[in-house]
């Protein structure tokens, strides 16, 4: 399994993940060569982990403080400190220095310029003058 989080506890022996196909409970899991094997219950072998090929897992959002979380971005109006609207987040770009909410039209905004969120909704940044000229 490829995780595309950094939280590996979505894999800790009873967690459960959603799939298209419904539920699955972890049983086990452990790295291997940059992915996880994983065991589910109910799946005792090699033929019915093939069933499960290519199914996309998804799991309960983690409330972490302080953390921003792409579901919570995307769709979001942005908003500046002077209350000017400046366009809905469409993507997040990674990038070093600080990963880019993408706006639609193509602006780009450091997400360390954001202040506040209301996720899904709003999105407030204080920016420097002059970012969206």
């Amino acid at each position: 399994m490829e995780l595309w989080t950094d939280r590996t506890e979505r894999l800790r022996c009873g967690a459960t993940l959603v799939s298209d196909v419904g539920e699955l409970q972890v049983a086990a899991a452990r790295a291997h060569q940059g992915r996880f094997l994983v065991r589910f219950e109910g799946v005792a072998d090699r033929m019915g982990a093939e069933t499960l090929r290519g199914l996309e897992l998804r799991a309960t959002p983690l409330h972490v403080e302080g953390a921003l979380w792409v579901h919570e971005l995307v769709g979001a109006r942005v908003v500046t400190a002077a209350g000017l609207d400046v366009g809905t987040v469409v993507a997040l770009e990674p990038n070093p220095a600080s990963d880019l909410l993408v706006l639609e039209g193509g602006a780009l905004v450091p997400l360390r310029f954001v202040t506040a969120l209301e996720p899904g909704v709003r999105v407030t940044v204080d920016v420097p003058d002059g970012l969206f000229d």
